[in-house]
């Protein structure tokens, strides 16, 4: 990076620090005990540009990926779970500036990447998580119309939002019948399931979308009638770095706590930090988190370069940072000792907030298979 674009990311993440400081840090507690979903802020968020972070310019940030790693970092060191949200609503702003066409961008991206207009990104079914391809959801070709039937699983910002990105099935079992499809709020037919009691992220909704007989114009077509697992797939790149870079910011949260308070509390007559232990421990939380960041930054750099092998990359980055940064914010509870496990102290919170990120944006199982598979490919390529 060369010294300009490094002297921008530093303003540009200070911005950002700033706004989770004032904005997200405050309130946490209070919208993770209320299930405080909360609108305004997010529509403050999309005055500072964060609605549209790598969108292009027209409508949006014209930010690199690399930049969201920062941005992402810090504003879950405000509040994971809504640093979170921001990410899945900046992937469907994304995808509709990527894959869709002038008339569609002109016609959803504005009141989006302001975050006047909130996303959901509907691809997980009941019966079909990891195997995306086996999505049921689906979607009958009538006139000028599609009539879309099925249910969506774990949509976060469902009933909120109001542009959902809709993996449904136009043709024949597996991938290459899934296209992506846009229904917006009020449209006659959608409605959803019950916000779930979950162990985290509960700043944020969290329901099911049904679909019944939901009728939306073919104009609503992201692409081409059978590009809608390819679309999923190149979101996902993004949605696992970015959620790397959430845990990532949790973890550093949570790390900065338990440095100082192992300096303040004493124990036997010194404080914490005087065995030896507890040195070791911030050691490897601090080793762990540093190269987190390093692979983030490395997916970042590729998916920027459109490299060959951006899907591996993400992935491994992924598995990496979620594992890493779950196993640190639970260190660092456990160093506060019974402090750690109560509410104000915040650790908890964010503990039960990083638990889900190595599950969604495909489980880090999938990722292990990603990143297995490549290497074993490679192999037989090379013989």
């Amino acid at each position: 990076m060369n010294d300009t674009a490094s002297q921008e990311r530093g303003e540009l993440v200070a911005i950002v620090r700033d706004f989770a400081a004032s904005e997200l840090a405050p309130f946490a507690a209070e919208r993770d005990a209320g299930r405080i979903f909360p609108v305004e802020t997010l529509a403050a968020a999309g005055e500072l540009g964060l609605g549209g972070i790598y969108v292009g310019e027209e409508y949006g940030s014209g930010l690199s990926r690399l930049d969201a790693v920062a941005i992402f970092e810090e504003l879950a060191k405000g509040d994971t779970a809504i640093a979170a949200y921001i990410s899945i609503h900046n992937m469907t702003a994304w995808m509709i500036d990527t894959y869709g066409s002038d008339e569609q961008r002109a016609r959803w991206l504005p009141e989006m990447t302001a975050m006047r207009d909130l996303g959901a990104y509907c691809l997980t079914e009941p019966g079909a998580g990891s195997d995306a391809a086996a999505i049921t959801t689906s979607a009958r070709r009538d006139g000028d119309e599609y009539v879309i039937n099925g249910t969506k699983q774990f949509i976060s910002g469902a009933g909120a939002a109001a542009v959902y990105i809709v993996m449904v099935r136009t043709g024949a079992a597996g991938a290459g019948g899934i296209s992506a499809v846009v229904v917006e709020k009020d449209t006659p037919g959608l409605s959803f399931g019950p916000n779930e009691h979950k162990m985290g992220w509960n700043a944020q909704p969290t329901r099911q979308v049904v679909f019944e007989d939901v009728r939306v114009p073919v104009g609503n077509l992201l692409s081409e009638e059978g590009q809608g697992f390819r679309i999923a797939m190149h979101g996902l790149n993004g949605g696992r770095v970015n959620m790397g870079a959430c845990s990532l910011g949790g973890a550093q949260w949570a790390m900065e706590r338990a440095t100082a308070y192992v300096q303040e509390r004493h124990a036997f007559g010194a404080p914490l930090a005087a065995n030896q232990s507890i040195v070791f421990t911030l050691a490897d939380i601090e080793t762990e988190l540093q190269a987190a960041r390093a692979l983030l930054e490395r997916a970042a750099a590729k998916m920027d370069a459109g490299a060959p092998d951006t899907a591996v990359a993400c992935a491994l980055a992924k598995r990496f940072a979620t594992d890493a940064a779950f196993t640190a914010a639970n260190q660092a509870l456990q160093l506060h000792g019974g402090y750690g496990y109560l509410h104000e102290y915040g650790l908890e919170r964010v503990v039960r907030d990083l638990r889900v990120h190595q599950i969604l944006e495909g489980t880090n199982e999938i990722m292990r298979t990603i990143v297995g598979r490549d290497l074993l490919q490679g192999a037989k390529r090379e013989r």
